[in-house]
């Protein structure tokens, strides 16, 4: 089973044998991905009960644990990366939450769909509603997404905050594609960042 595009670009750039905790690692595929070909010491904390139950029957190291509230319990620089990816817009209080994935990892990737995609902006216009699409699969009363970001929200974000940003990866459909425009070109972001 491959992995999705944003979760193999993260595989694909963390660092064999380092420790990792991932925020709503879902069914636990990267963590699999991760522990299997990098040697990774991998631990994953997840919402959603049957997500937990999958991942353990895989011989994850997974927890229940909301990222809004849970995420306090962990010490400080505790893993050399802390992923969050495609949670980031669900949480309740993303910069609380992106203030601990820096206090628990060394480093932490946070990927996201970027609302302000051409095909967002332009079914909005064209229709008048919030548009259901590839990455945004379902109507705007269904959606766990609570927080609409954009990658310049994100880019203004990280530089108010005095991030750093080690390595930054735009996806068009399942294809990288160039930072150039990508605020308006790429559906979903990868960010790497460090204090």
């Amino acid at each position: 089973m491959s992995l999705r595009p944003d979760l193999q670009i993260i595989a694909d750039n963390v660092t064999p044998g380092s420790r990792v905790l991932d925020v709503g690692c879902g069914d636990g595929a990267l963590m699999a991905e991760l522990r299997d070909k990098h040697h990774v010491d991998a631990r994953g904390m997840e919402l959603d009960r049957g997500n937990v139950a999958t991942a353990m029957a895989r011989g994850l190291s997974v927890i229940q644990g909301d990222a809004d509230i849970d995420l306090a319990e962990y010490p400080d620089q505790s893993f050399d990366y802390a992923i969050l990816s495609q949670t980031l817009q669900t949480t309740r209080r993303p910069d609380l939450v992106l203030d601990q994935l820096l206090r628990i990892g060394r480093r932490a990737f946070v990927s996201f769909p970027n609302f302000a995609h051409w095909h967002v902006r332009w079914s909005l216009l064209r229709n008048g509603r919030m548009p259901v699409t590839r990455l945004l699969p379902v109507e705007w009363y269904e959606t766990p997404n609570i927080h609409h970001l954009t990658i310049n929200d994100f880019r203004d974000f990280v530089t108010s905050r005095g991030l750093t940003v080690e390595g930054q990866w735009f996806l068009a459909g399942d294809k990288l594609i160039s930072p150039s425009a990508a605020n308006f070109r790429a559906e979903h972001a990868v960010f790497l960042l460090r204090r």
